[in-house]
Order: C-alpha cells, then sequence, then structure tokens
C-alpha cells in the first residue's frame, strides 16, 4: 500500500515532466530504478491549475492501525493458553517434564529459525502479504493442534502457528517505522499494549472457558484460533494492492524519489532527487546490534518461562488452577499500561539503560517472593513479574532508535530477534530438566535469577545513544 503511494508519486512525476527533460529521455524514476546517488534533475513547468501530490490515502492508514493491533493481539495466546492448560495438555498427550519443557522451548526455535526470513520474504511479496500469511497460519495451526492426537503432530501444529508469528514479531517494527516514522515510541507502545493485552487475555480466560466448554482442553485451546482469523482480514487489501510496496520495497531496499518546488523569479522550479539505498549493513560488526540481540534473547528466556511454567508453579504451592491462570494474567496485564508507556519514555531518553536497570529489579525482586513465599505473596510476585517483562516493548523500542533507516530497522529487527530467541532457546527446556530432576523448583528459580543479571548488563549497553549503521560503517 506504501508502495501505491510511491507509484502515484511516480505517475505525478512522469505527467508534470517536459518531453525535453533528462528524466522524460528515459529515466523515470520506478521502485526498481537503478540511478547514480544524488542525480538532480531541475526543470522549469508552468505552474499547473490544481495540480498536487496525491495525499496518503486516510483509509489506508487507518487499516495498517487495525491490522498492527488486530495482529499483535494474535502474537501470544497460541504460548499462554498452553501455559495455562500444560498439564492438562501433559496429561492427555502423556508428556514427561522434559517433553514439556522442550515444548516450552518451540515458541523461541521457531521465532529464530523462521524470524530471519521475514525481511527476505518481505523484499519478495510485501510486508502487507507476509503477515496476512502470518495470521493464516497462526489460525490453521490453532485449529489444528488440539485434535492431532500425538506430542509430534501438537509439536508440528504449534510450530505451524510460531512460524506465523515468528514473521509478524520481526515486521511489526518495520511496518511502525514506515508507516509512523515520527510516531515510533507511541505506535511501538500501541503494539506491545495489544500484544500484552492479548498475552492477558489468553491466561485469564483459556481455563473458565474450557471449563465453560465441558473441561475439554482441546476446545479450549482451539478458540483461540477465531481471534487469529480476524486479525486475516485487515491484510487482505493490502495484500491485493500489488503497489503497495514502498519506494524502499518494504524491507529497505530500493530507490527513493523527492519532488519539491521553489520560487527564484521563473517560475516554480521542480526538482527530482534519487537516492540509491544503502547496501546491505554488515550487522555482525556492530556492538549495539550484539547487545540487543543478547538483552533481547534473555528478556525472551525469562518471559517464556514465565509464559510457560509460572502458573505450574502456583499450581505446585498449593494455588487452585482457576487462581493460578488468573495469577499468570496477572503478569501479562502488566505489560498494557506499561507498554504503551515505557517506549513513550524510552524515546525522550538519550539512555534506556536506567528503565533496564529498573525492570530488572522488579525481576529478581518477583523471584525471590517465588522461592521464599510463592503462594503467600502470589499476588505481588505476579506484579513484579509482570513489570520485568516489560523488557520487551523496550527491547522493540530500541530497534526501532538504534537503527536510522528502514532498512536497517528491518535488518536490526531480523538480527536481534532470531539471534535473540536462538539464545532464549535452552532456558524453558532447562527449566523442565531441573524441575524432574530436582523435585521443586529451587533451581529452576535460581537460574532465573543467575540470567536476570547479565540481561541487565547487556540492557545498558544496547540503550547506549548510537546506530548501527555508524558502528557497521567503523
Amino acid at each position: 500500500m506504501m508502495g501505491g503511494m510511491a507509484s502515484e508519486e511516480t505517475r505525478t512525476l512522469k505527467s508534470t515532466t517536459a518531453p525535453g527533460s533528462a528524466i522524460a529521455r528515459g529515466s523515470a524514476i520506478t521502485c526498481d530504478s537503478v540511478v547514480a546517488p544524488e542525480v538532480v534533475a531541475p526543470e522549469v513547468v508552468a505552474p499547473e491549475k490544481g495540480a498536487a501530490v496525491p495525499p496518503t490515502r486516510a483509509w489506508a492508514v487507518r487499516l495498517v492501525v487495525v491490522g498492527i493491533v488486530l495482529s499483535a493481539l494474535n502474537l501470544r495466546p497460541a504460548i499462554t493458553s498452553l501455559g495455562a492448560l500444560l498439564e492438562e495438555v501433559r496429561d492427555g498427550l502423556g508428556m514427561s517434564g522434559s517433553v514439556a519443557g522442550l515444548l516450552t522451548s518451540v515458541p523461541p526455535l521457531c521465532f529464530a529459525v523462521f524470524g530471519v526470513m521475514a525481511p527476505r520474504l518481505a523484499r519478495r511479496f510485501g510486508t502487507g502479504a507476509v503477515v496476512c500469511a502470518g495470521m493464516v497460519a497462526i489460525t490453521a495451526g490453532l485449529l489444528i493442534r488440539p485434535y492431532t492426537g500425538s506430542t509430534a503432530g501438537f509439536l508440528a501444529a504449534s510450530a505451524l502457528a510460531l512460524m506465523g508469528i515468528a514473521v509478524s514479531n520481526v515486521l511489526m517494527p518495520v511496518i511502525v517505522k514506515r508507516w509512523f516514522p515520527d510516531r515510533v515510541g507511541s505506535m511501538t507502545g500501541l503494539y506491545s499494549m495489544a500484544l500484552a493485552l492479548g498475552t492477558a487475555a489468553a491466561a485469564a480466560v483459556t481455563v473458565p472457558v474450557t471449563e465453560a466448554l465441558g473441561g475439554s482442553w482441546q476446545s479450549g485451546l482451539t478458540v483461540w484460533a477465531g481471534l487469529a482469523a480476524a486479525a486475516v482480514l485487515p491484510w487482505i487489501p493490502l495484500v491485493r494492492d500489488r503497489g503497495a510496496a514502498p519506494a524502499e520495497r518494504e524491507a529497505g531496499q530500493g530507490v527513493s524519489g523527492h519532488v519539491h518546488a521553489r520560487v527564484d523569479g521563473a517560475g516554480p522550479v521542480r526538482q527530482v532527487h534519487a537516492r540509491v539505498a544503502p547496501p546491505t549493513l554488515r550487522i555482525t560488526r556492530s556492538r549495539t546490534a550484539w547487545a540487543l540481540a543478547v538483552f533481547f534473547g534473555l528478556q525472551a528466556t525469562a518471559a517464556y518461562i514465565t509464559m510457560g511454567w509460572m502458573a505450574q508453579i502456583f499450581r505446585d504451592a498449593g494455588v487452585s488452577a482457576g487462581t493460578a491462570g488468573l495469577l499468570l494474567a496477572v503478569t501479562m496485564v502488566m505489560g498494557v499500561p506499561l507498554a504503551f508507556v515505557i517506549p513513550r519514555v524510552a524515546t525522550r531518553l538519550p539512555h534506556q539503560g536506567p528503565i533496564v536497570i529498573a525492570l530488572g529489579a522488579c525481576g529478581l525482586a518477583g523471584y525471590a517472593g517465588l522461592y521464599l513465599a510463592p503462594a503467600a505473596g502470589a499476588w505481588a510476585w505476579a506484579v513484579l513479574l509482570g513489570v520485568s517483562n516489560c523488557a520487551f516493548p523496550l527491547a522493540l523500542t530500541m530497534v526501532g532508535m538504534r537503527a536510522r533507516t528502514g532498512a536497517g530497522v528491518a535488518q536490526l529487527s531480523a538480527f536481534a530477534q532470531s539471534t535473540g530467541y536462538l539464545i532464549s532457546i535452552p532456558g524453558p527446556l532447562l527449566v523442565g530438566v531441573l524441575y524432574q530432576h530436582s523435585g521443586g523448583w529451587g533451581l529452576p528459580i535460581a537460574l532465573m535469577v543467575g540470567l536476570m543479571v547479565p540481561q541487565m548488563l547487556v540492557g545498558v549497553l544496547a540503550g547506549r545513544d548510537r546506530t548501527v549503521e555508524d558502528e557497521a560503517a567503523r
């Protein structure tokens, strides 16, 4: 859709260019043209009555906002709905604790494997098409997995849904950066708030819905496919609008064109600037990119351990299944207001390190409470861990801040998320193994505490005011 606006601008250029101009002689600019850097072709034209560059279609912007919100709502229910019913799923499929730990490690594995493909898919098919396909994959996976009848089938269907989540995870910051470059903080906050709301809703209502549907865990997991199906709809017009890639081909490559006029006494002068997109960054040369990737990985480790195991920790402490689901929901719902506030605050600070430290301190306090008095102070620990989990919207915001261009954001988002999710894979699995062999939660909680300290350190490094383009160039 954004490319549609670029195409309209190109058509305007062609229609207002004199026959003898340099552009008219065969160098008309299109989204896929390759031209010399900073080509400037001045042209004196007569004033045109009613001529104007077509405005951005307001309906398209509204549709993108709706698509972002609905997509964000679907980026975690596949995970947290399972966490609320993990014990029932284990019993139904005959899973051991170690296999259940493997199940909780599948999300970061899929995010790492499939997330890295997102920028290439977006260049090939367009961002809207890829996100639409991602929502379709989530819908299909959630419909299929409860009825496969085996652990292997359950894992495969979960992987299908998580593949859709993975590509959408990576492309959401890109969409925000391109459609709302002057509102990265607020739009990231809106997206993160919707993500937290979907996460919390799945944790809170999955158990009651399951009970209302007769106690079948299959039905309780399947209902979330309806929300995913609704998220497909806003992206359908973007798929059909094949001119929809922006001048930089949505994933960050191509040519950008600019039209402006000035008056120098002889009449309006129209100039066309064409810039070749910068070459692909050597992102691995950037220390900030690595710090952000490790920060992303460690906060993802904490988040998936929380989503996969926290309800079980409370249930083992004597809390009922329904209350344990509500406690997990409280942890998730803390991200609704904070996910909107934190990105806005972060974009106003030159260094995001203080926010990293504050969130990490809340996590350490919450883990200490889970170890010392898991049932007695359950609500307090749920709140503290919910605050700590807001490192996720902070990481997304820093992805948008640590790169200057849309191309840089796309590449940094793919690198940080894919590398980060690779780092996070062993955490939930290791928790399951420690839980099964130790017979308690002491060692798993000690592991969580041990991972929080380096998360704070690399978060401070990632929060420094610098860009990956500058570091990669050096």
